[in-house]
This record gives C-alpha cells, sequence and structure tokens, in this order.
C-alpha cells in the first residue's frame, strides 16, 4: 500500500483531488486545510501500485511541485482481509533508486575497497568464509540493476552512469586486491609456497555452463530483490559472480599470472554480461504481465 499526500493552493488541490478520484486504485481521498494562514490545503490519498504512476503523472500535469508531494510505502496490518492478487512495479520509484546508486560517491568506492581486501585475503589463505563475507559487504547489485532500469526505460544517460559506476567499484576492488597482495609479498606475509593457482577459488579461471546459468539466475533475483526491498540479502547473490572474480584477477596480477587473470578478466566480464541480462528480462517480463492484465481488466 502507498500512501500519496500533496500540498498545495486550494483550487489546484481540488483539481489533484478530482483526478485521484477518478484513479481506479486510489481510495480515502481526503482534503483538508493545513494552514489557515497561508491557505494551503493538504490532499491524501491511498494508492494501489497499479495506481502510483499515473498520479504522479497527474500530479506533475497539474503543475505540482516535486517538493510538493510525497509518496510513501508502508505495510497494512489488515486481518481477515484478503490481500491483492498481484503487486506492481512502481516505475516512478525504480527509476528513482537507478538514478541514486548511478553514481560512484565515496561511501559505494570505500564499500567495493573492503570487499577486495576481504576477497583478497579469502583468495590467499584459501578461505571460503572470507569470502562470502566480502561479497556480504559488495554493494555493486545496486549499479547493475541501475543500468537493467535504463535499459528497460531506454534512459541512456542512466545506463552509462550505472555502467561507470559498476566498473568503478569492480576495478577498485581488483586494484585493492592487488595492493594487497603486492604488499604481502614484499614483507613475506604470503604463505609459504602460495601459489595463486592452486587457490580454491582457481576455478573461477574457467567459462563452462554455471558462469552464464549462475548469473543470469542472480540477476534477475537481484532486480526481484531491489522491488521488494530485499536487496541486502540478495546481493551476496549478485557478488557471487563478481567478487570472487574481481579479487582473484587482483591477486593473479600482482602474482604475474597472466593466463589466470586472463581467464578470471573473462569470467567476470560474462557474469556481468548475463547478470545485466537477467535482470533485464526480469523488468520486462513484469512489465509485459501488467500491460496484459492492463488489457484484460479493460476500461473501469
Amino acid at each position: 500500500m502507498l500512501h500519496l499526500r500533496v500540498f498545495g493552493s486550494a483550487r489546484v488541490m481540488a483539481e489533484v483531488a478530482e483526478v485521484l478520484s477518478g484513479l481506479g486504485g486510489a481510495r480515502h481521498i481526503t482534503r483538508t486545510e493545513a494552514g489557515h494562514r497561508t491557505g494551503t490545503v493538504l490532499v491524501t490519498a491511498d494508492l494501489h501500485t497499479d495506481a502510483a504512476d499515473a498520479a504522479l503523472s497527474s500530479l506533475r500535469r497539474l503543475g505540482v511541485r516535486t517538493d510538493d508531494f510525497a509518496l510513501v510505502r508502508f505495510d497494512a496490518i489488515q486481518p481477515l482481509v484478503r490481500r491483492p492478487h498481484r503487486a506492481s512495479l512502481v516505475w516512478a520509484d525504480l527509476l528513482g533508486q537507478a538514478g541514486e546508486h548511478a553514481r560512484p560517491v565515496a561511501r559505494y568506492l570505500a564499500f567495493m575497497a573492503a570487499a577486495g581486501i576481504i576477497a583478497a585475503y579469502g583468495v590467499v589463505y584459501r578461505n571460503q568464509i572470507l569470502i562470502v563475507g566480502a561479497m556480504a559487504v559488495s554493494p555493486d547489485l545496486l549499479p547493475i540493476t541501475s543500468i537493467c532500469i535504463g535499459l528497460v526505460l531506454r534512459r541512456g544517460r542512466l545506463v552509462a552512469g550505472a555502467a561507470w559506476t559498476l566498473a568503478a567499484g569492480l576495478f577498485c576492488t581488483c586494484l585493492v586486491a592487488t595492493a594487497l597482495t603486492v604488499f604481502l609479498d614484499l614483507t613475506d606475509l604470503l604463505p609459504s609456497g602460495f601459489a595463486v593457482g592452486e587457490s580454491a577459488l582457481r576455478g573461477l579461471t574457467t567459462v563452462n555452463s554455471s558462469t552464464f546459468i549462475v548469473a543470469l539466475a542472480a540477476g534477475a533475483a537481484g532486480m526481484l530483490a531491489l522491488e521488494t526491498r530485499a536487496s541486502s540479502a540478495v546481493g551476496v547473490a549478485i557478488s557471487v559472480t563478481t567478487i570472487p572474480a574481481s579479487a582473484y584477477l587482483g591477486v593473479a596480477v600482482a602474482e604475474g599470472e597472466v593466463d589466470k587473470a586472463a581467464g578470471a578478466a573473462a569470467v567476470l566480464g560474462i557474469n556481468v554480461a548475463m547478470l545485466t541480462l537477467g535482470g533485464t528480462a526480469a523488468l520486462l517480463v513484469q512489465r509485459a504481465l501488467a500491460r496484459r492484465a492492463a488489457a484484460g481488466a479493460g476500461p473501469a
């Protein structure tokens, strides 16, 4: 359930209330005086997700400023009330999240660097627990889903920005892993007889069917997780196909293992492509199903 709050003049808010009353997914529409001295009027409404994008488009058409309305998502507790059979995408929400996550902010790069340190130690010491920890830290799910949203909505600038953010993050992870390995080597802190080819993750240099299928499934899961606010948990599934390969690539470069570094780079590139394909496909399927349902429902 979504809750819409709109502030404005009495004349404009009368039009807003009238428009919202005509939306099939809007209910409990109220109009109250928000400030008797300023003449500001408040209009509120409960919206089903089907009506959210139409409501926001109507507000923009009526000239309501972005600062004068808020759309809030909340979970309603309604015992013995049957829930709607499906939840629709709110494209304005997805687009807003995509724009926010398409910029390589310092916090994002710091998390990717931390993931590189943890994953590099996991590769060096063949410690699977550290690898999983690095996957949990990495936020690379966010720019990947932003790329998918930009592709579906045909926002070229969004796709370019998110792709740059993803590349910067993965490069940061790889660079940190390389620097850490060089430091451990120079200070004689690498395990005795260490060879990157003997790492428990040596399979990351080989392309096979799992390289494609796992990343494809993870991309679809990541997009669904973003929509349901479960992205922090499913982000581990995304990172299983990116962070280990990035760290392995960094360690291999530091050790001068060119062949293994090239193999890890190939695996990483394929994984990113399949993650993007999986996430984009998930969005396209949902949009097609929503359009089909809307066409089947017909005019109200």
